[in-house]
């Protein structure tokens, strides 16, 4: 199995599959993972597979999906922000295992899926994905999507991570510099990358840059989301070096510039 930050480097949207239900194996495999994935801000965030055929589900941005997973979290704060750190797991276990996946918050009819999946009132489901493999060639409208949203390209670290103050860039040892590389591949909505990272005493505190327009009821704030999906990748990548990381709220951080907002803070613990 390749190791966590080759899947981060290797990892794609998948939006056009080969229409091959998973194998008894994967399907076994998956079921188990979604039972508990946990997230440092403990709130528990429910999956459910859902059969594209049963339950009449398509998105027009997909072709071949026959299975779905969609993620559910009751309203309340740092909802979207746990969503993220477990939905992006579940991505990347789902990567190790030849699984395609891709991100879907708004290419799809909301209330269907939200019926199949046995949605809450006080819930909410920010995004589900396709689960399948993917087909040989991509779609001529995937390749549209992608290079429309510069999918295969990146900010420079010195616009994402700081050292101290907002204007000095910060320049990682040999160690953080393959963890905040992984971050900075990070998938986000419409590859906004909305992560900013500042180190401040030993500890890595993650605010969101906020766009408008990414906000509602039903999905809660997807920067958010991308927040966690940055943390979980921060974490993630620290394990794969060996070490222990705490993830806490409401640290004392540098001034926050406008536009900005604090979200969390990690420090390495051994």
């Amino acid at each position: 199995m390749k190791d966590y930050f080759e899947l981060v480097m290797e990892r794609k949207s998948v939006r056009t599959y080969d229409g091959t239900p998973l194998s008894e194996e994967h399907r076994m495999d998956i079921g188990e993972y979604i039972k508990d994935i946990p997230n440092p801000f403990d709130i528990p965030v429910g999956f459910v597979l859902l059969d594209a055929k049963e339950h009449r589900l398509s998105s027009p941005v997909l072709s071949g999906e026959e299975l779905y997973v969609a993620g559910k979290v009751e309203k309340k704060p740092y909802a979207d922000v746990a969503f993220g750190y477990s939905f992006e797991k579940l991505v990347l276990h789902a990567m190790s295992l030849g699984i395609g996946t891709v991100w879907i918050g708004g290419t799809m009819k909301r209330e269907v899926f939200e019926k199949a999946a046995g949605l809450k009132e006080n819930e909410m489901m920010p995004c589900v994905s396709p689960l399948g493999y993917p087909a040989k060639k991509r779609s001529v409208r995937e390749s549209l999507m992608r290079k429309g949203v510069g999918a295969d390209s990146r900010f420079p670290s010195e616009k994402l991570f700081f050292d101290g103050t907002w204007e000095k860039p910060l320049v990682p040892d040999e160690l953080m510099s393959e963890v905040l590389e992984s971050v900075r591949w990070a998938p986000s909505a419409v590859n906004k990358q909305p992560w900013r990272i500042i180190l401040k005493e030993g500890v890595y505190h993650f605010y969101e840059k906020k766009d408008k327009g990414y906000v509602s009821d039903a999905t809660g704030d997807l920067q958010k989301i991308d927040l966690g999906i940055a943390i979980c990748h921060f974490v993630m990548g620290l394990e794969a070096k060996g070490k222990q990381a705490e993830v806490f709220v409401n640290a004392p951080g540098p001034d926050v510039p406008a536009g900005t907002e604090y979200i969390a803070s990690v420090r390495i613990t051994g």
